[in-house]
Protein backbone atom coordinates (compact mmCIF):
# COMPACT_ATOMS: atom_id res chain seq x y z
CA UNK A 1 0.00 0.00 0.00
CA UNK A 2 2.67 2.30 0.78
CA UNK A 3 4.23 1.75 -3.05
CA UNK A 4 1.60 2.29 -4.28
CA UNK A 5 0.58 5.66 -2.09
CA UNK A 6 4.23 6.75 -2.57
CA UNK A 7 5.07 6.07 -6.49
CA UNK A 8 1.87 5.61 -8.42
CA UNK A 9 -0.90 8.05 -6.51
CA UNK A 10 1.08 11.08 -5.02
CA UNK A 11 2.95 11.76 -8.39
CA UNK A 12 -0.63 11.64 -9.86
CA UNK A 13 -0.55 15.73 -8.54
CA UNK A 14 1.92 16.43 -11.14
CA UNK A 15 -0.65 15.72 -14.16
CA UNK A 16 -1.36 19.47 -13.73
CA UNK A 17 1.66 20.28 -15.77
CA UNK A 18 -0.52 18.07 -18.91
CA UNK A 19 -2.55 21.28 -18.82
CA UNK A 20 0.35 24.42 -18.39
CA UNK A 21 2.92 25.51 -20.35
CA UNK A 22 5.68 23.97 -17.94
CA UNK A 23 8.43 26.04 -16.41
CA UNK A 24 10.49 24.91 -13.47
CA UNK A 25 11.37 28.10 -12.52
CA UNK A 26 7.37 28.97 -12.14
CA UNK A 27 6.46 25.72 -10.58
CA UNK A 28 2.81 24.09 -11.02
CA UNK A 29 0.59 27.00 -10.39
CA UNK A 30 2.27 29.93 -11.71
CA UNK A 31 2.98 28.17 -15.06
CA UNK A 32 0.41 29.73 -18.03
CA UNK A 33 -2.56 27.20 -18.50
CA UNK A 34 -2.78 26.48 -21.65
CA UNK A 35 -5.85 23.62 -21.57
CA UNK A 36 -6.13 21.38 -23.73
CA UNK A 37 -3.22 22.27 -26.36
CA UNK A 38 -0.70 19.44 -25.56
CA UNK A 39 -3.57 16.75 -26.59
CA UNK A 40 -4.68 18.82 -29.74
CA UNK A 41 -0.86 18.13 -30.71
CA UNK A 42 -1.06 14.57 -30.15
CA UNK A 43 -3.32 14.02 -32.41
CA UNK A 44 -2.53 16.79 -34.93
CA UNK A 45 1.05 16.24 -35.60
CA UNK A 46 1.97 14.07 -38.20
CA UNK A 47 5.05 12.93 -36.31
CA UNK A 48 3.10 12.42 -32.95
CA UNK A 49 0.43 9.99 -34.99
CA UNK A 50 3.09 7.98 -36.69
CA UNK A 51 4.55 7.47 -33.07
CA UNK A 52 1.14 6.46 -31.95
CA UNK A 53 0.61 4.31 -35.19
CA UNK A 54 3.86 2.26 -34.13
CA UNK A 55 3.44 1.79 -30.89
CA UNK A 56 0.02 0.58 -31.73
CA UNK A 57 0.94 -1.87 -34.49
CA UNK A 58 3.82 -3.30 -31.87
CA UNK A 59 1.65 -3.70 -29.21
CA UNK A 60 -0.66 -5.76 -31.56
CA UNK A 61 1.57 -7.38 -32.91
CA UNK A 62 2.44 -9.06 -29.38
CA UNK A 63 -0.87 -9.14 -28.07
CA UNK A 64 -1.13 -11.54 -31.43
CA UNK A 65 1.93 -13.47 -31.41
CA UNK A 66 3.83 -13.29 -27.98
CA UNK A 67 0.95 -13.50 -25.76
CA UNK A 68 -0.64 -17.12 -26.94
CA UNK A 69 2.81 -18.73 -26.71
CA UNK A 70 2.91 -19.47 -22.97
CA UNK A 71 -0.64 -21.04 -23.32
CA UNK A 72 0.63 -23.17 -26.12
CA UNK A 73 4.06 -23.97 -23.65
CA UNK A 74 1.80 -24.25 -20.97
CA UNK A 75 -0.35 -27.04 -22.85
CA UNK A 76 2.69 -28.78 -24.04
CA UNK A 77 4.54 -29.08 -20.32
CA UNK A 78 1.79 -30.54 -19.20
CA UNK A 79 1.75 -33.08 -21.40
CA UNK A 80 5.42 -33.88 -19.83
CA UNK A 81 5.34 -37.27 -17.81
CA UNK A 82 8.85 -37.08 -16.78
CA UNK A 83 9.10 -34.81 -13.69
CA UNK A 84 12.47 -34.44 -14.11
CA UNK A 85 12.65 -33.74 -17.68
CA UNK A 86 9.56 -31.24 -17.38
CA UNK A 87 11.78 -29.54 -14.85
CA UNK A 88 14.78 -29.30 -17.24
CA UNK A 89 12.55 -28.01 -19.45
CA UNK A 90 10.73 -25.58 -17.17
CA UNK A 91 13.90 -24.22 -16.06
CA UNK A 92 15.52 -23.45 -19.31
CA UNK A 93 12.92 -21.48 -20.76
CA UNK A 94 12.47 -19.39 -17.49
CA UNK A 95 16.37 -17.91 -17.88
CA UNK A 96 16.08 -15.28 -20.22
CA UNK A 97 13.10 -13.89 -18.19
CA UNK A 98 15.76 -13.05 -15.66
CA UNK A 99 18.00 -11.39 -18.43
CA UNK A 100 17.90 -7.22 -18.25
CA UNK A 101 17.07 -5.70 -21.64
CA UNK A 102 20.74 -4.76 -21.99
CA UNK A 103 22.04 -8.11 -22.45
CA UNK A 104 18.70 -9.43 -24.32
CA UNK A 105 19.64 -6.65 -26.99
CA UNK A 106 23.47 -7.58 -26.46
CA UNK A 107 22.82 -11.25 -27.65
CA UNK A 108 20.93 -10.38 -30.32
CA UNK A 109 22.45 -7.61 -31.85
CA UNK A 110 25.71 -9.81 -31.47
CA UNK A 111 23.72 -12.34 -33.49
CA UNK A 112 22.25 -9.96 -35.78
CA UNK A 113 24.68 -7.45 -36.61
CA UNK A 114 25.84 -6.99 -40.26
CA UNK A 115 29.29 -9.32 -39.55
CA UNK A 116 27.74 -11.57 -36.71
CA UNK A 117 26.58 -15.22 -36.17
CA UNK A 118 23.33 -15.43 -38.48
CA UNK A 119 24.65 -13.43 -41.62
CA UNK A 120 28.65 -15.17 -41.45
CA UNK A 121 26.44 -18.32 -41.47
CA UNK A 122 24.23 -18.22 -44.28
CA UNK A 123 27.61 -16.22 -46.68
CA UNK A 124 29.71 -19.69 -45.47
CA UNK A 125 27.02 -22.06 -46.12
CA UNK A 126 24.63 -20.38 -48.80
CA UNK A 127 27.52 -17.52 -50.23
CA UNK A 128 24.19 -14.83 -49.22
CA UNK A 129 24.97 -11.47 -48.76
CA UNK A 130 24.63 -9.74 -45.34
CA UNK A 131 20.88 -8.92 -44.76
CA UNK A 132 20.31 -5.88 -42.18
CA UNK A 133 18.60 -7.58 -39.34
CA UNK A 134 19.16 -4.51 -37.31
CA UNK A 135 18.66 -1.34 -39.83
CA UNK A 136 16.26 -2.59 -42.32
CA UNK A 137 13.10 -0.85 -41.14
CA UNK A 138 10.44 -3.37 -42.05
CA UNK A 139 12.35 -5.96 -39.75
CA UNK A 140 12.27 -3.92 -36.82
CA UNK A 141 8.84 -4.97 -35.80
CA UNK A 142 9.16 -8.94 -36.04
CA UNK A 143 12.35 -8.21 -33.79
CA UNK A 144 11.01 -6.77 -30.82
CA UNK A 145 8.00 -9.47 -30.91
CA UNK A 146 10.71 -12.07 -30.88
CA UNK A 147 12.58 -10.41 -28.47
CA UNK A 148 9.71 -10.57 -26.44
CA UNK A 149 8.65 -13.99 -26.79
CA UNK A 150 11.99 -15.38 -26.06
CA UNK A 151 12.64 -13.72 -22.97
CA UNK A 152 8.74 -13.61 -21.70
CA UNK A 153 7.20 -16.44 -23.04
CA UNK A 154 8.42 -19.15 -19.92
CA UNK A 155 7.83 -17.18 -17.37
CA UNK A 156 4.49 -16.65 -18.43
CA UNK A 157 3.31 -20.07 -18.35
CA UNK A 158 3.65 -20.27 -15.05
CA UNK A 159 0.20 -19.15 -14.18
CA UNK A 160 -1.14 -21.02 -16.96
CA UNK A 161 0.68 -24.03 -15.18
CA UNK A 162 -0.71 -23.08 -11.86
CA UNK A 163 -4.11 -23.03 -13.37
CA UNK A 164 -3.73 -26.46 -15.31
CA UNK A 165 -2.77 -27.89 -11.69
CA UNK A 166 -6.02 -27.61 -10.42
CA UNK A 167 -7.77 -29.59 -13.22
CA UNK A 168 -9.57 -32.58 -11.76
CA UNK A 169 -7.98 -35.88 -13.25
CA UNK A 170 -10.91 -37.82 -13.60
CA UNK A 171 -11.85 -35.58 -16.52
CA UNK A 172 -9.18 -36.95 -18.10
CA UNK A 173 -9.87 -40.09 -17.40
CA UNK A 174 -13.49 -40.01 -18.17
CA UNK A 175 -12.30 -38.48 -21.18
CA UNK A 176 -10.22 -41.41 -22.27
CA UNK A 177 -12.87 -43.84 -21.24
CA UNK A 178 -14.85 -41.83 -23.97
CA UNK A 179 -12.30 -42.64 -26.74
CA UNK A 180 -10.99 -39.10 -26.73
CA UNK A 181 -7.48 -38.90 -27.83
CA UNK A 182 -4.98 -36.16 -26.22
CA UNK A 183 -5.82 -33.47 -28.91
CA UNK A 184 -9.55 -33.83 -28.08
CA UNK A 185 -8.77 -33.42 -23.88
CA UNK A 186 -6.44 -30.62 -24.45
CA UNK A 187 -9.54 -28.96 -26.22
CA UNK A 188 -12.60 -29.84 -24.39
CA UNK A 189 -10.93 -30.48 -21.05
CA UNK A 190 -7.82 -28.17 -20.91
CA UNK A 191 -8.76 -24.93 -22.46
CA UNK A 192 -11.96 -24.63 -21.06
CA UNK A 193 -10.43 -25.14 -17.38
CA UNK A 194 -7.91 -21.87 -18.26
CA UNK A 195 -10.46 -19.69 -20.19
CA UNK A 196 -10.94 -17.33 -17.44
CA UNK A 197 -7.19 -17.50 -16.79
CA UNK A 198 -6.45 -16.36 -20.19
CA UNK A 199 -9.47 -13.88 -20.40
CA UNK A 200 -8.50 -12.26 -17.12
CA UNK A 201 -4.38 -11.95 -18.25
CA UNK A 202 -5.80 -11.10 -21.52
CA UNK A 203 -7.85 -7.43 -19.99
CA UNK A 204 -5.14 -6.98 -17.72
CA UNK A 205 -2.71 -6.95 -21.10
CA UNK A 206 -4.92 -4.51 -22.63
CA UNK A 207 -4.45 -2.21 -19.75
CA UNK A 208 -0.71 -1.32 -21.22
CA UNK A 209 -1.86 -1.38 -24.92
CA UNK A 210 0.35 1.95 -25.10
CA UNK A 211 3.57 0.59 -23.12
CA UNK A 212 5.70 -1.60 -25.27
CA UNK A 213 8.78 -1.31 -22.98
CA UNK A 214 10.69 1.17 -23.13
CA UNK A 215 13.94 -0.04 -22.32
CA UNK A 216 13.72 -2.35 -25.05
CA UNK A 217 12.82 -0.31 -27.73
CA UNK A 218 15.60 2.42 -26.39
CA UNK A 219 18.24 -0.28 -27.05
CA UNK A 220 17.61 -1.33 -30.63
CA UNK A 221 16.42 1.80 -32.21
CA UNK A 222 19.35 3.51 -34.14
CA UNK A 223 19.21 6.42 -37.03
CA UNK A 224 18.00 3.61 -40.04
CA UNK A 225 14.80 2.20 -38.10
CA UNK A 226 14.26 4.75 -36.05
CA UNK A 227 10.73 5.96 -38.47
CA UNK A 228 9.13 2.17 -37.88
CA UNK A 229 10.79 1.61 -34.48
CA UNK A 230 9.90 5.26 -32.35
CA UNK A 231 7.13 4.70 -30.24
CA UNK A 232 5.20 6.74 -27.62
CA UNK A 233 7.87 5.77 -24.53
CA UNK A 234 11.03 6.74 -26.72
CA UNK A 235 9.02 9.78 -28.11
CA UNK A 236 8.28 11.12 -24.53
CA UNK A 237 11.71 9.95 -23.36
CA UNK A 238 13.19 12.36 -26.68
CA UNK A 239 10.44 15.62 -25.71
CA UNK A 240 10.39 15.78 -22.46
CA UNK A 241 14.17 14.72 -21.34
CA UNK A 242 16.47 15.60 -24.12
CA UNK A 243 13.95 18.75 -24.99
CA UNK A 244 12.66 19.42 -21.69
CA UNK A 245 9.43 19.86 -22.93
CA UNK A 246 7.46 18.06 -19.61
CA UNK A 247 4.18 19.61 -20.48
CA UNK A 248 3.98 17.68 -23.43
CA UNK A 249 5.81 14.58 -22.30
CA UNK A 250 2.97 14.45 -19.41
CA UNK A 251 0.03 15.11 -21.31
CA UNK A 252 1.41 11.84 -23.51
CA UNK A 253 1.54 10.07 -20.49
CA UNK A 254 -1.61 11.33 -19.03
CA UNK A 255 -3.50 10.05 -22.42
CA UNK A 256 -2.04 6.56 -22.42
CA UNK A 257 -3.28 5.86 -18.84
CA UNK A 258 -6.89 6.93 -19.76
CA UNK A 259 -6.75 4.92 -22.91
CA UNK A 260 -5.46 1.78 -20.62
CA UNK A 261 -8.20 2.43 -17.99
CA UNK A 262 -11.05 2.50 -20.91
CA UNK A 263 -9.33 -0.77 -22.51
CA UNK A 264 -9.85 -2.81 -19.48
CA UNK A 265 -12.73 -1.19 -18.80
CA UNK A 266 -14.74 -2.22 -21.92
CA UNK A 267 -12.60 -5.60 -21.55
CA UNK A 268 -14.26 -6.23 -18.47
CA UNK A 269 -17.35 -5.32 -19.29
CA UNK A 270 -17.29 -7.68 -22.62
CA UNK A 271 -15.47 -10.42 -20.48
CA UNK A 272 -18.61 -10.52 -17.92
CA UNK A 273 -21.20 -10.57 -20.68
CA UNK A 274 -19.53 -14.02 -22.10
CA UNK A 275 -20.04 -15.32 -18.99
CA UNK A 276 -16.71 -15.02 -17.17
CA UNK A 277 -15.86 -13.08 -13.65
CA UNK A 278 -13.43 -10.23 -15.13
CA UNK A 279 -10.91 -8.68 -13.36
CA UNK A 280 -13.49 -6.99 -10.90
Amino acid sequence: MLYFLIYRFAPMFGLVIAFNDYSPFLGFFDSPWVGMRHFHTIFSEPEVLKVLWNTLLISFLQILFAFPVPIVLALLLNEIRNQVYKRIIQSVVYLPHFLSWVVVSGIFIFFLKGDGLINQWLKDSFGMAPIPFLTEPALFKPLIVLQVIWKEAGWGTIIFLAALAGVNPQLYEAATMDGANRWRQAWHITLPAIRSTIIILLILRLGSVLDVGFEQIFLMLNPFNRPSGEVLDTYVFYKGIEQSDYSFATAVGLLKGVVGLILVGAANMLAKRMGEEGVY
